[in-house]
């Protein structure tokens, strides 16, 4: 998505080889405009999908997961990782390890929302080492939900989650993958997705 490029370049920040900062309309402050075109995006690459519920985690998975259920007319779960004194029963539960935060979290989501009916599609702001979609994945199992695919908005394709869900058959599609950080650059994989 060359919009979301050009974005990642002029606004993003490499902090180190592998931590792309992109705080300025992501994942602190964000765009809804930019959220806008990537939900629509992301609606147009799974239309033909029978999606019937959108996963992500929360915070920065909820923009653009919330855009595209906008543009899919669907509804948005979001699994928590912070626990809540409303949320403490019936609940599918999974564990994943943050690679910027370098924290564990328990994520939960309620068995209220979901059902082995749904076909979901999850949706997160980021893929490195694939934690977070694997918390995800592991809820989905749990729950015995279709999972029709994985839209993650930045990529870092240099890491080994991408090949990781792709080695499980499931179907990724990323709107900007990463080739290098190298040196304090951003280098994209050339292929695009327009």
């Amino acid at each position: 998505m060359r919009e979301l490029e050009q974005r990642i370049k002029s606004d993003g920040v490499v902090l180190s080889g592998d931590v792309l900062k992109v705080d300025q309309f992501l994942n602190h402050q964000v765009d809804p405009d930019l959220m806008f075109a990537i939900g629509q995006r992301f609606a147009h690459l799974f239309a033909d999908n029978q999606i019937t519920k959108i996963l992500t985690v929360e915070s920065s998975g909820i923009a653009p997961a919330v855009m595209t259920g906008l543009q899919l007319h669907v509804p948005v779960i979001f699994a928590r990782k912070h626990k809540s004194l409303t949320l403490t029963d019936d609940l599918y539960t999974a564990d994943v390890k943050s690679f910027t935060k370098q924290t564990q979290n328990k994520i939960t989501v309620s068995k209220k929302y979901i059902s082995a009916d749904d076909h979901v599609l999850i949706i997160d702001d980021f893929l490195a080492n694939g934690q977070a979609v694997f918390g995800l994945l592991e809820i989905a199992n749990q729950a015995d939900l279709k999972v029709e695919g994985v839209g993650i908005v930045i990529e870092k394709s240099f890491q080994p989650g991408a090949q990781k869900i792709k080695d499980q058959g499931i179907r990724l599609e990323s709107l900007a993958k990463i080739k290098s950080l190298a040196n304090g650059q951003v280098t994209f994989v050339t292929e695009q997705h327009d």
